[in-house]
């Protein structure tokens, strides 16, 4: 039986920040998570390949190549994919609009949820301000974090050896840096705003590798995370439930691939947008 069949069956599958194509994107983690969960309806939430590492060296190994074949397999199979754009993949959205094949590319799109519920879909990098008014400015943000996280490869191989879970500097710095706090909220704010805009009763994005899932002034607000670091991912259920699915990392040798799951708390009661 193919691992479809085997596979837990969801209603919609939200993914985000894969970063194929760089060297700290966790593909096989990727592809565990695909082989465990399988929808017919899968949003991929931008920078699912990384045009701006492979424009300076072309680096796309076998793995990486696994999980667009994945993903493509899981269409043969009847699943639709959405495809939003985002900053590091913006080189697909001269083509936004295209559908072939079961795919659809799209800048941002509304998901109707099970129980009735409309949620913006988007990438969320045209509300950050960094990226949208200095582009150089985040091209040496990204040389950056790519530097913080060979260190923190580097910290964490000392971790295994030692028989310590593996550890995050960058999610650390996000949760302790009062910059880096205020614009996470700052971000989730106006992505919140922007739902409010659609007349939607959330958003559903990626972008700042922060997952949440949280209500801010009546809307629901959800982040995917990444999968570089944390390894999250968020699916709905036939019920319209929604639970964020953080895949281990860093995992010892024999130890047994079993996603920990974060259960969402319920949704709260929304009301129309004005």
């Amino acid at each position: 039986m193919g691992d479809e069949d085997d596979a837990k069956q969801v209603r919609s599958i939200f993914i985000s920040d894969l970063h194929l194509g760089t060297r700290g994107a966790q593909a096989d983690l990727v592809l565990e998570f695909l082989r465990a969960y399988d929808a017919p309806q899968i949003y991929l939430v931008g920078d699912i390949i990384d045009g701006w590492r492979l424009k300076s060296g072309w680096y796309f190994p076998q793995s990486h190549n696994d999980v667009i074949q994945k993903l493509l397999r899981k269409v043969r199979k009847g699943s639709k994919l959405i495809y939003v754009t985002g900053n590091h993949d913006d080189f697909l959205r001269d083509f936004t609009g295209l559908q072939f094949g079961g795919i659809t590319l799209v800048d941002e799109v509304i998901h109707e949820t099970a129980d009735g519920k409309r949620l913006l879909v988007i990438h969320g990098d045209l509300f950050d301000l960094v990226v949208r008014n200095a582009k150089w400015l985040a091209l040496l943000g990204d040389w950056a974090y790519t530097l913080a996280l060979a260190s923190n490869a580097v910290v964490n191989r000392v971790r295994r050896l030692l028989n310590l879970p593996h550890w995050s500097l960058s999610a650390w710095a996000k949760n302790k840096v009062k910059n880096a706090v205020n614009y996470i909220g700052e971000f989730e704010v106006c992505l919140a705003a922007e739902a409010r805009r659609h007349q939607a009763d959330g958003v559903v994005c990626g972008h700042i590798h922060h997952a949440a899932f949280r209500e801010i002034e009546g809307l629901t607000y959800i982040n995917t995370g990444d999968w570089v670091e944390s390894c999250t991912a968020v699916v709905e259920h036939h019920d319209g439930r929604f639970e964020m699915i953080r895949w281990p990392q860093g995992r010892l040798k024999g130890q047994v691939a079993v996603p920990v799951v974060v259960p969402a708390r319920p949704a709260p009661a929304l009301v129309e947008a004005a």
